[in-house]
């Protein structure tokens, strides 16, 4: 064991000896810095990594690493945005990694019991192979974990259908910063038998608890799914269709996705493809419907457009016609991101506005964001159907930028943070969109369940 880590470190992982498999404890310097980044940036190397493969292990891990008040990150995929799970100095890594697959679905409930180091593309594979349907889908579907998503209370592509991840969450087991287990994995729709404590863990980026399973709600598996990529005159003109279609088609609308003029012209070059809709709009948007009455849905999908180009809300309009047309609009929106890595575009403000107020915040910021920074480059896209935007940049004016920006947000009563959580990195703006008032019952809740402040400590809050 190496004598250079704290007494408190050597203390907790000489008492785990015995506890945990060899492959639980990693030590070796060059495996710990695989776990000091998340997607957006690096932290402090961790002093130890413990990758437990149970509930009761995390239970062991948690009691005595509190009771030597020794700080805990923890990690699932490490796909976050926003530092929830990037190290920070003197902490462990708990990684939830190997509490990994899916244990039951039941195909009557609709349900299906995971660990919580399940991958989400895994979640979605079982849930087809029973002939059903997981509701959350995101660009890192394939890495991004169970935990993590609970954590962050994920969103992704079809919240206008499905919700957010707090929605597909019926009950979930998690360990409480002293080793108490508590347990909700019934699956039950309604059960108002006292509190129900699984929501305090669902987008508390892992502070008052750690979540091991969850039991996840399912849906029926659609009979069809087609997608249209269109060119519209406006962002207000996409507005009026997404409030039209959301009359019209009822029950069947799954994503609406808007992407700004030059986000969409600059990803079809850098991809190197025919652009399926015109060049030149004013804005476009990728629509996405999910229905059980094939001829039907289309019938009133293509109707909808239809009428759409005859009114002047759309200018162009392409429907898939197979999975392979569907695939290559979806790597459209996929592909928005390996743009923005080419061009170095590496900022990006996460934040949800309503859609009455989105253009006035697009509109105050613009100005003042071009006089810190006249050379920034500016790229926008995001799920307009949830008001969700993904506000990108490359500036040299970072911190001037994301005050301009939070306060824009603030002042149409939008939020600074839409599925991504708070984390490390937009702590410091929290404030800006939620009260004093609410904050504090924030740290009251955390230091109930957390009062040595070993969870994750630093995120979401500063200790008062």
């Amino acid at each position: 064991m190496d004598q250079l880590l704290p007494d408190p470190v050597r203390s907790l992982l000489a008492q785990l000896q015995e506890k945990l498999d060899p492959a639980a404890v990693v030590l070796d310097p060059s495996l710990l810095d695989a776990y000091a980044a998340d997607a957006t940036g690096r932290g402090a190397v961790p002093l130890a990594v413990l990758r437990p493969k149970t509930t009761e292990e995390v239970s062991t891990i948690l009691r005595l690493a509190n009771d030597l008040r020794q700080p805990i990150v923890v990690q699932g995929g490490r796909t976050g945005l926003s530092g929830a799970s990037r190290p920070q100095t003197g902490e462990i890594s708990l990684s939830l990694e190997r509490i990994n697959g899916v244990e039951a679905i039941d195909r009557a409930a609709q349900t299906m019991i995971a660990g919580a180091g399940t991958p989400m593309q895994t979640i979605q594979h079982a849930a087809e192979e029973a002939n059903l349907y997981f509701g959350v889908d995101i660009g890192a579907r394939g890495s991004a974990t169970v935990g993590g998503n609970i954590g962050t209370n994920a969103g992704g592509i079809r919240v206008l259908r499905y919700g957010m991840y707090r929605a597909q969450v019926l009950g979930v087991e998690a360990v409480l910063a002293d080793g108490t287990i508590v347990s909700s994995l019934k699956g039950l729709a309604k059960d108002n038998s006292g509190y129900d404590l699984s929501p305090l863990f669902i987008g508390t980026e892992g502070t008052i608890g750690v979540v091991t399973r969850a039991c996840l709600k399912l849906h029926p598996k659609p009979k069809i799914e087609r997608n249209a990529f269109v060119a519209l005159p406006s962002l207000a003109a996409a507005r009026e269709l997404l409030a039209r279609l959301r009359v019209e088609l009822s029950g069947l609308l799954s994503a609406f996705e808007v992407i700004f003029p030059n986000a969409y012209e600059k990803t079809v070059h850098f991809m190197g493809i025919r652009p399926p809709v015109e060049i030149g709009a004013g804005m476009y948007a990728m629509i996405e419907i999910q229905g059980q009455s094939p001829d039907q849905d289309n019938e009133r999908f293509e109707g909808s457009l239809a009428q759409a180009l005859e009114d002047g809300l759309a200018t162009d309009v392409v429907l898939s016609n197979s999975l392979r047309d569907a695939a290559a609009f979806w790597a459209i929106r996929d592909g928005i991101n390996d743009f923005l890595d080419s061009a170095h575009v590496h900022t990006s403000f996460d934040i949800s506005v309503t859609l009455r107020r989105m253009e006035e915040f697009l509109d105050a910021v613009k100005g003042p964001i071009d006089a810190v920074d006249p050379q920034n480059q500016t790229y926008i896209f995001g799920h307009m159907g949830d008001g969700n935007l993904h506000y990108c940049m490359s500036t040299i004016a970072y911190t001037a930028v994301a005050d301009i920006i939070f306060r824009g947000i603030a002042n149409v009563g939008g939020g600074v943070t839409a599925e991504h959580g708070v984390g490390t990195d937009k702590k410091h703006y929290l404030s800006y969109v939620r009260s004093a008032a609410e904050i504090d019952a924030m740290r009251r809740l955390k230091r109930a369940y957390d009062p040595n402040g070993i969870l994750n400590p630093g995120r979401v809050f500063d200790p008062a």
